[in-house]
């Protein structure tokens, strides 16, 4: 019973290695800076 069990974990942990080590993440976007009256702080 645990063998196919260990079988398939280790099938699935070894992809997701894979996968993570092949994939291009890409960057995220440039933080844009929202500009807010002064008028809200008085």
């Amino acid at each position: 019973m645990m063998k196919p069990l260990f079988i398939i974990i280790s099938i699935l942990f070894i992809g997701s290695i894979f996968a993570l080590a092949s994939w291009d993440i890409p960057a995220p976007e440039a933080t844009r800076e929202k500009i807010i009256p002064n008028d809200r702080f008085r």
